[in-house]
């Protein structure tokens, strides 16, 4: 990794990383030997497949087991390993394995794609990253090969069951199954729910609340990011199911028709995926308006910081709730867990929020203006490429080429962080030499 002799920003070079993953593996699905028809695949839908791969989100235009050759999946298998754990630990993990020395400007790069505050034990946890992704993610393509040979070929059951496990843990969302069903057949099986459903919240957690979990036999003490993600994500969770199960019970398109264990399996399941991951046991164009609105409040929030998923992270929303409280209470200081968070914090809360507002309204009403669907599907999508879940409601594969390359964008900005965007784009920080005085206004 020769970025000393690079003169760009921590943020750039991930920008800059990232897109030239994009264009490689862009490059490698139009070839002939990637797709079915044995011709070369348009290059917008390949740098749809290409970028969704990338940035872990799941929409696609082509039917992944379909339209793609043995090659064309391994392409977009290798993709989403890349894109779940950041090219940088893909980088580092070459380094390590070569013993080649990991410079101060490589750590500063883990540090930024990590989003982490300091560069301290930053290698190690590198190491954690790259042993527990391959451990989970064997461990789930064993299973799922194992449930499969009853119902295909060993030798396909065991593509099969690697494939999902790195789709899945990195919360991806892509399958094999064929026309766009998703996991719509295993809707109450419990082994394909149970571990898909195991991938998808380890693959959201984040790898510091990972490595404090697995550590806590040895060291009972969990931070104060492990404590917040992990409370937060129980309650969406839990919340999730009720909502869902609630919404759809009399619903004969999803879960009315289903026996009991399938009810909650199915609520169970949408509830967990709709926060990161993109695969469904439910048809998601079949949901209660209701319940698609609930979902794109889920996709907005997304998952934890240093993860494999997108949204605005459950930290940030955690941080919004605790200034809303703080402010009803009437206190100054917002404070969660008995620590109180520095304004700065909350200010990152705030000003991540906005700008992710901001942007799925604006890209919103142009693909309104630019595409044919309702309004909600529109929105729904358009939330669904930002929060990188991959959730559809059947509108990706009809957007022109124009909705395509927008969807694009959204899921790029979505995966990589739009402060990271602002940094690498924006112009140079300069230090302020004077401060304006206070002024007073109105609010509420």
């Amino acid at each position: 990794m020769k970025w000393n002799k690079i003169r760009l920003s921590p943020p750039q070079i991930l920008v800059f990383g990232f897109a030239f993953i994009i264009m490689v593996g862009t490059i490698l699905l139009m070839l002939p030997l990637s797709n079915m028809s044995g011709h070369a695949l348009p290059f917008v839908d390949a740098l749809f497949t290409a970028t969704s791969s990338t940035c872990v989100t799941g929409l696609v235009v082509r039917d992944t087991g379909l339209d793609f050759t043995i090659f064309g999946q391994i392409v977009i298998m290798s993709l989403i390993q890349i894109g779940g754990l950041g090219f940088m630990t893909m980088a580092t993990l070459f380094s390590l394995v070569l013993k080649r020395k990991i410079s101060l400007k490589d750590r500063l790069l883990l540090q930024e794609s990590l989003n982490q505050n300091s560069m301290e034990g930053i290698v190690r946890l590198i190491r954690k990253v790259l042993k527990y992704s391959l451990v989970i993610e064997l461990c789930a393509a064993i299973i799922f090969a194992i449930r499969w040979s009853a119902d295909m070929p060993v030798g396909k059951a065991v593509y099969f069951g690697i494939f999902h496990a790195i789709s899945m843990f990195n919360n991806a969302g892509f399958d094999l199954f064929g026309h766009y069903q998703s996991l719509m057949g295993y809707v109450g099986d419990p082994w394909i729910n149970l571990t898909t459903m195991v991938l998808i919240i380890t693959g959201g957690l984040g790898f510091i609340v990972l490595s404090d979990l697995i550590s806590y036999r040895t060291n009972p003490k969990l931070s104060l990011q492990s404590k917040v993600v992990l409370s937060m994500t129980v309650a969406l969770l839990t919340l999730g199911t009720l909502i869902i199960f609630i919404f759809e019970l009399t619903n004969p398109k999803t879960l009315e028709s289903l026996d009991w264990g399938s009810k909650i399996w199915g609520a169970m399941f949408q509830s967990v995926t709709s926060r990161t991951a993109g695969a469904n046991t439910l048809d998601i164009s079949s949901l209660r308006q209701a319940t698609q609105f609930f979902i794109m409040i889920l996709m907005f929030i997304g998952a934890s910081p240093g993860s494999t998923g997108g949204g605005i992270k459950t930290t940030t929303f955690s941080v919004l709730l605790g200034a809303v409280i703080a402010m009803v209470r009437g206190r100054e200081d917002v404070v969660l867990f008995h620590y109180r968070l520095a304004q700065e914090r909350i200010f990152k809360a705030v000003t991540i929020t906005m700008v992710a507002l901001f942007l799925i309204i604006a890209v919103t009403m142009t693909l309104a203006a630019t595409e044919e669907g309702s309004f909600l599907s529109i929105m729904f999508e358009t939330t669904s490429a930002f929060g990188t879940v991959g959730l559809s409601m059947g509108l990706t594969p009809h957007l022109t080429s124009f909705g395509k390359l927008l969807i694009c964008l959204t899921m790029f900005a979505g995966r990589l962080g739009l402060l990271t965007l602002a940094y690498a784009l924006g112009p140079k920080k300069s230090r302020e030499l004077y401060r304006h005085p206070e002024g007073k206004m109105f609010l509420g």
